[in-house]
């Protein structure tokens, strides 16, 4: 007894130093000597401690091996800052005073900087508060594909563009988890919509599966060696993709070499075999009420807890199984709450509201800028008419997870009004939709007719107006568990801006939203604006470009069409958006955004890639540095842009290539490269963009592989994807 006494203390010894041991930066990456500690864990764990690891014990956190002193594993929503704290069995919050955050801009903000820098800055900060907050992993970011304007949830993704989600994906997670702290990238995969999200089956070609939609999460992999995967709700040829074994056992797992950890989403598990044998780690949220008044310990009734252990008992189920789950959670653990050598982090200091700010000046996009309505001289004693909710509405909160508890929100009123101290500034309505909620209640005492008139008293009282209009984080907005419902403005927004326009044509349009919208008064105001989901100091930043303290280089990463049925996947009808709530066909295939816009020959309203700047640039002396290249060679495209105004700015190049008589259908063209540059007024810079030529082949699905097709190729150089400089044409070997 005694000396059995004595071995159990020993042997708990032994495990605490081993997980206490500080662990070298090359430890903490997966080196040999923690896969040996791991290992030796797994052999002293009970089969139902492994079990307990595999699933929740709240809303967001897993539990730990209390006798071997392994920790819980904390999670958190934020992929544009740390989510107020939850509480424990229930989706109220906690009330906790001080887990109030820095709110980042949102991650289509992020995508029109186009400036992967900055995604590492962004990484950086929002790392650092989520470590700060006591976080292992942070759910986010977003990389789904957009599809369709109508998806709620756009606004948390990264553009309609593979190749540029791609390169600033990478950055965002390399930032984040040099806090010793986990992205978690997600929504794996083809989560276009938010319709019926939990059930719809999509059927896409192998094809626009590789070429489209799983490039920035191979990239997340491969090049962000990304710690953990977040799969989606919805299914994929049938069977669901939080345990599906053609996108997580085949394609993450083994062609991909992810040795990281695949969190289900809330609620996204619906088999016990399936997860246990599809490529599953850890289950999340399928208890929606935690520890129910119904039944006794909910969190041991997941899929992979007591019916999971049933099978391994039984032999139905191989050990192994469950030892790869705990192997990969452990591997996380030794990156995050077992480094003892990660940083502390810090939260809502100095350097990262100067980061929010810097990404929302430059995502901010200039789409129209007629008689050079801005910028508006900050010293002149104007009349600035500030109509629209949206100058004051909150944008931090709701929009489903995503939503923030941040320290300070500036809007777009109190931005201008500190920066415009000369002018007069009367500010109005104009519309309501009501509190950040799940249902539109217009707030009790506001009448819209009353607010329509008193909106267009200001206008007509000012020497201009700015409207600030758009989208919000309400339900059938932008917002999770639900899609747009139509294409236009909601709120009466149109109606009202063409009564404006009657009394004060010196009209500018800043759109506040992370969604394309219908504009049928576009020819009719002087400016437009996209701003997005700024964050914490979302006015401030919009001063700084309304102001021309900062000049707009935002790039949009998705394209505006004129009408909806000029997007791809609503010109094929219901089945292919939203489909007929069982199944979904993809059916524009490869001809996403810009590539069906370009293909067909159908001019959208605005252009992927497009965006002013209140200087001019040139682009000149264009080259390749030859004109024939063969496979694993690098394309160099060289050249100068020159800043031909009088602002110092920056501006984008993009490259773009496309294939000349191929024998597989393709897109007109695709970026492959850009790179932005910043230039003094009347300076000229030198640009240098390379491009592997193997970046050029497309997915061959007779040989379920990659194909460099030989023969001509287009190079498109431009400052937009249809306002191209130069056409160079070269040849692969």
């Amino acid at each position: 007894m005694l000396m059995n006494i004595l071995k159990n203390k020993l042997l708990l010894l032994f495990f605490c130093t081993m997980i206490v041991v500080t662990v070298n930066a090359q430890d903490s990456n997966n080196s040999k000597s923690v896969e040996a500690k791991i290992e030796s864990i797994i052999s002293s764990l009970t089969i139902e401690e492994k079990v307990a690891m595999c699933h929740a014990q709240s809303k967001f956190s897993t539990p730990g091996v209390e006798r071997l002193g392994i920790p819980e594993l904390w999670m958190s929503d934020g992929p544009h800052g740390v989510r107020g704290e939850i509480n424990w069995d229930n989706w109220g919050y906690a009330g906790w005073t001080n887990d109030s955050i820095t709110a980042f801009p949102a991650l289509t903000c992020l995508a029109a900087t186009f400036n992967p820098n900055l995604s590492k800055d962004y990484g950086i900060s929002i790392g650092e508060e989520a470590r700060y907050r006591k976080k292992e992993v942070l759910l986010g970011p977003g990389v789904n594909i957009y599809r369709s304007p109508l998806n709620g949830r756009n606004f948390e993704y990264m553009g309609e563009d593979p190749f540029l989600a791609s390169k600033m994906v990478v950055p965002y997670i390399q930032g984040v988890q040099q806090n010793g702290v986990a992205a978690c990238v997600k929504h794996y995969a083809l989560n276009n919509q938010e319709l019926w999200r939990g059930h719809i089956n999509v059927e896409v070609s192998d094809r626009a599966l590789h070429e489209i939609y799983l490039p920035a999460f191979k990239a997340a992999v491969e090049e962000g060696k990304v710690w953990s995967i977040m799969g989606s709700y919805n299914q994929f040829r049938g069977q669901f993709c939080g345990h599906n074994n053609i996108l997580l056992n085949t394609i993450l797992k083994k062609d991909w070499n992810f040795d990281g950890v695949v969190i289900s989403d809330w609620g996204g598990v619906h088999d016990t075999k399936q997860a246990a044998l599809n490529g599953l780690d850890i289950e999340m949220g399928t208890g929606t009420d935690g520890l129910t008044s119904s039944t006794k310990n909910a969190y041991d009734s997941y899929y992979l807890a007591d019916p999971f252990l049933k099978l391994l008992k039984s032999g139905e189920i191989k050990e192994e199984v469950v030892n790869d789950k705990v192997r990969r959670i452990l591997r996380l653990m030794f990156r995050t709450n077992m480094n003892p050598n990660r940083p502390f982090g810090r939260m809502n200091n100095q350097e990262h509201i100067d980061v929010a700010r810097k990404i929302a000046g430059e995502g901010i996009v200039l789409l129209k800028n007629e008689s050079s309505f801005f910028p508006v001289n900050a010293s002149k004693k104007i009349t600035i008419a500030v109509i629209g909710e949206n100058a004051t509405k909150s944008m931090t909160v709701g929009g489903g997870s995503s939503e923030l508890k941040a320290k300070t929100e500036i809007s777009p009123l109190e931005g201008l009004k500190k920066r415009y101290k000369n002018a007069t500034i009367i500010h109005a309505m104009g519309y309501a939709s009501g509190p950040s909620a799940y249902d539109r209640v217009i707030p009790s005492g506001l009448d819209e007719n009353k607010l329509k008139q008193e909106a267009i008293e200001a206008a007509s009282k000012a020497d201009m107006v700015l409207f600030f209009g758009g989208l919000n984080k309400n339900h059938l907005q932008d917002c999770e568990g639900s899609d747009r419902k139509e294409y236009k403005l909601p709120f009466g927004q149109d109606e009202l801006l063409n009564e404006i326009l009657k009394v004060n044509p010196n009209t500018g349009v800043v759109l506040i939203s992370g969604n394309a919208v219908e504009m049928p008064w576009i020819s009719k105001v002087k400016a437009l604006m996209q701003a997005w989901y700024l964050g914490s100091v979302a006015g401030d930043a919009i001063a700084d470009v309304i102001s021309g303290d900062v000049n707009p280089s935002g790039k949009l990463p998705f394209s505006f069409p004129k009408k909806l049925s000029d997007n791809a996947a609503h010109s094929f009808g219901e089945l292919s958006y939203p489909g007929d709530s069982i199944n979904q066909y993809y059916k524009e295939d490869i001809l996403v955004g810009y590539r069906w816009f370009d293909t067909k020959k159908i001019k959208p309203l605005f252009a992927f890639g497009e965006g002013k700047s209140y200087t001019t640039f040139e682009l000149s002396k264009l080259d390749t540095d030859k004109k024939e290249y063969a496979k694993n060679e690098a394309i160099l495209i060289s050249g100068n842009v020159s800043n031909t105004g009088n602002r110092d700015g920056s501006e984008v190049v993009q490259v773009y290539i496309g294939k000349l008589n191929s024998k597989v259908k393709r897109a007109e063209k695709e970026l492959k490269g850009f790179q932005k540059i910043a230039v003094k007024k009347g300076s000229t810079a030198a640009v240098s963009i390379s491009i592997d030529v193997n970046s050029l082949s497309f997915y061959d699905e007779s040989i379920s592989n990659w194909n460099l097709e030989k023969g001509d190729y287009l190079i498109y150089v431009g400052n937009s994807s249809n306002t191209i400089s130069k056409k160079i044409k070269i040849t692969i070997k």
